[in-house]
């Protein structure tokens, strides 16, 4: 092949690929040819006829149906156009959908987003709500059905509710209706089903309803937020479970009736009642969702047949506050975290009470936070004056206790803690004694910090510098993630970080702690300034104050505190005889045991070497 031969060949290539890539028709284009295409198929086969437009507000197209179609059960529910109606109340916007009959969209009227703009629940094509069921062949699923509304009535007999019923109609006798109720103020909203004539028609007497729905972002921190979002259900047993708080998940409940289904945010709830009860739970939760959505729950429900065709039920949409789930009934408040064993107790019958009754003041909740830091640091005074006077005398006895270890050696730890043992107790010091106050105080501490992250009544609220006590208070934005710390940097976190510190470094110098003992007080600080630095800043500012309230008490104590008088009592302690000291406890006493036989194994294992 020649090169003019070979120019030729590569010319028409181009052209040709050039062609076929400029002649090609658009997105747009391709997508109406086979629209048409499609249309001229279904002509020719007679398949399609003209459906009548439903009225609506919104603009929508006339749907396309198939003529088969309408002559199935429940036929004339596939045409139909989406309208949206609108209830309201003091507290609780809900707009429902004819398509499906469902609740469409909910708004808390008395909140906002973290950025200010309404709170909405869920809405649109991400919320899913109806029942499916067998006729005659058809599977139906009422979600994708388009309902009347039937009646709407303004108030309800001998209420302050009014009523709107949507109808899925079989026959002029033979149809489905759900009833929605909403009272003058409140977060419930009434949800009954009712089946009228439709025996022989529903192929069987159970029903199921699907329910799913995207939950909608509404706090600062997505990924906190997401922590704290799950679904919730309770038996009629009550016993409160729920799914996997970090990961996908799903369960089945089948031996067991369930009372209530929540799909549960951070702050907020939506809570399926059913006055008597599910059969045969299927829940689910994923987190597969776009950038503005928390999580994706799903239940699937059997309804308990009650032969009357009626199903009781109410929704629940509102704030995760304990005494407005408590008055909701239903044990509504168990979806609220307040922590394992002894942790839910202090937190249910200690702290939620007194912070309940500090609320009563109309304080700012920063004052609140700090009325309750000073109450709980008078409660734990006597423990925090033991633990200073125990690091007291412990600070008196180092220099005794130096010339122990100077004279034994470090090479024999156990003999060394024996000789220690004796110090201890001809002096009457308890070592243990700076270390149990603090480990009695833990609970609370560790209490406090599954409470914060809980307490609604910080959402929103300022103080100082921080916006919004229920997320953290940023003075740093990095605009990318660094291990261990995170995006930001946390004002107040790292006001509580310094301040524990300082803490550490004054109970070195009353504990007069040396060598290692001296700097692993400096470690805990530092690995919860990256633990604490997404929490609330006001579970941080709760934790400063401690710290404060603190160094002004072991100020207040070391007035009262003299080293020299407690030398001099540790030194009669000494003179006096052995059967009139204070006798010793049962664990010092195995203590001792212990080390003696460690002694002795020692001794053994260097005579056979």
């Amino acid at each position: 092949m020649d090169r003019n031969t070979f120019t030729g060949l590569f010319l028409i290539a181009v052209i040709l690929i050039g062609s076929f890539f400029l002649m090609k028709p658009s997105e747009e284009e391709a997508k109406k040819a086979r629209q048409i295409e499609h249309l001229d198929s279904l002509k020719k086969a007679g398949a399609l006829k003209k459906a009548p437009a439903v009225a609506s507000k919104d603009t929508a197209k006339t749907p396309v149906v198939d003529s088969a179609a309408l002559k199935a059960p429940f036929g004339s529910s596939t045409v139909g156009q989406e309208q949206l109606i609108t209830v309201e109340n003091k507290d609780i916007r809900v707009k429902l959908s004819s398509r499906g009959g469902r609740v469409y969209s909910v708004e808390l009227k008395n909140f906002k987003t973290f950025d200010k703009k309404p709170l909405i629940l869920f809405d649109g094509n991400g919320n899913q709500f109806g029942l499916r069921f067998t006729a005659g062949s058809t599977i139906i699923n009422t979600n994708d059905r388009y309902f009347t509304q039937s009646t709407t009535t303004a108030s309800v007999a001998g209420t302050d509710s009014s009523a709107i019923t949507m109808r899925l109609s079989y026959s002029p006798t033979q149809y489905i209706d759900y009833v929605y109720t909403l009272p003058a103020t409140g977060y419930k909203l009434g949800f009954t089903i009712k089946t009228n004539g439709l025996d022989n028609v529903v192929s069987s007497k159970a029903l199921t309803l699907n329910w799913a729905a995207s939950l909608h972002k509404q706090e600062k921190d997505l990924a906190q937020e997401r922590l704290y979002s799950t679904v919730y259900y309770k038996t009629t047993e009550n016993d409160v479970d729920y799914l996997n708080l970090t990961k996908d998940d799903s369960k089945q409940v089948a031996d067991e009736k369930i009372q209530w289904i929540s799909f549960k945010q951070h702050f907020f709830s939506n809570v399926l009642i059913a006055k008597q009860g599910f059969d045969k739970v299927n829940v689910a939760v994923s987190t597969d969702v776009n950038s503005t959505d928390v999580k994706q729950m799903k239940a699937g429900l059997t309804l308990i047949d009650n032969n009357s065709g009626v199903y009781p039920m109410e929704f629940y949409f509102g704030p995760n506050r304990f005494s407005t789930l408590q008055k909701q009934g239903y044990n509504l408040e168990k979806q609220i975290d307040l922590g394992w064993g002894p942790l839910k107790f202090i937190n249910r019958w200690a702290v939620i009470p007194v912070f309940n009754f500090l609320q009563q003041f109309n304080w700012n909740m920063g004052f609140v936070i700090l009325a309750l830091t000073v109450l709980l640091k008078l409660v734990l005074s006597p423990l925090t004056y033991k633990s200073y006077l125990s690091m007291a005398k412990m600070k008196v006895l180092k220099p005794e206790m130096d010339e122990i270890k100077a004279k034994v050696g470090e090479d024999n730890p156990t003999l060394l803690q024996q000789e220690y043992m004796k110090l201890y107790r001809k002096a009457g010091v308890n070592p243990l004694g700076g270390c149990l106050p603090l480990l009695l105080q833990m609970p609370i501490i560790f209490a406090f910090l599954r409470f914060f992250p809980s307490l609604f009544e910080l959402r929103g609220e300022s103080f100082l510098w921080m916006k919004d006590l229920s997320t953290y208070d940023a003075v740093i934005n990095f605009g990318f993630n660094i291990p261990f710390i995170g995006n930001h940097l946390s004002a107040m976190c790292l006001l509580m970080t310094v301040s524990t510190l300082i803490y550490t470094y004054f109970n070195n110098q009353v504990s007069g702690a040396t060598g290692q003992m001296k700097y692993i007080g400096y470690i805990s600080p530092i690995m919860f300034l990256g633990f604490l630095n997404s929490y609330p800043s006001g579970l941080n500012y709760y934790y400063f104050l401690a710290n404060m309230f603190t160094f002004l008490q072991q100020y207040l104590i070391r007035l009262w505190v003299d080293d020299k008088k407690i030398h001099a009592q540790i030194q009669e302690n000494k003179n006096k005889p052995e059967d009139a000291k204070k006798k010793k406890s049962g664990f010092q006493a195995k203590l001792e045991e212990m080390m003696r036989q460690q002694q002795q194994a020692q001794q053994a294992q260097g005579k056979k070497k």
